[in-house]
């Protein structure tokens, strides 16, 4: 048994540990059930929950949560959108998101999957200085995507 400072009070039956702690008006806390015997502490049980609620939303409020925003191209694309979709990418990867590019092809173009495949290495070509790619251009059904992560 641990008392509340940390020093050790030594072995005892446990009717005798929670009459310890009830008279420090404490909890009683199994902190290691399978060791032998099994290693209690008194403790604040309300408080250190509250201090592991708190270090917990401390954490939190210094984590940066990264989304997966998503570029939708065409295999007939124009230059002008192309430029435009381009930039929004650059734009997404400076905020510290993840970028995913995709292609999608209908009906008769997937007999041409090439042009996607086409399309997606110049952009990987054109983001080379902001970016890393992470993976090789996947088809997954009927649309061609690759993720753009940015360089740190």
């Amino acid at each position: 048994m641990i008392d509340e400072d940390g020093g050790q009070i030594g072995i005892l039956p446990p009717f005798e540990a929670l009459k310890i702690a009830k008279e420090k008006d404490l909890d009683l806390v199994e902190i290691s059930p399978t060791a032998q015997p099994p290693v209690c502490r008194i403790m604040n049980y309300g408080k250190y929950l509250y201090q592991l609620n708190k270090k917990a939303h401390e954490a939190k409020k210094h984590q940066k949560v990264i989304q997966v925003k998503e570029i939708k191209f065409r295999p007939m694309t124009d230059e002008h959108d192309y430029l435009f979709k381009k930039n929004n990418i650059v734009r997404f990867l400076q905020e510290g998101d993840k970028a995913k590019a995709s292609v999608m092809f209908r009906g008769r173009e997937m007999a041409h999957k090439e042009i996607g495949r086409q399309l997606i290495g110049r952009l990987i070509e054109d983001l080379a200085g902001v970016a890393v790619v992470e993976g090789f251009p996947k088809m997954e059904g009927s649309n061609m995507f690759v993720i753009f992560s940015p360089k740190k």
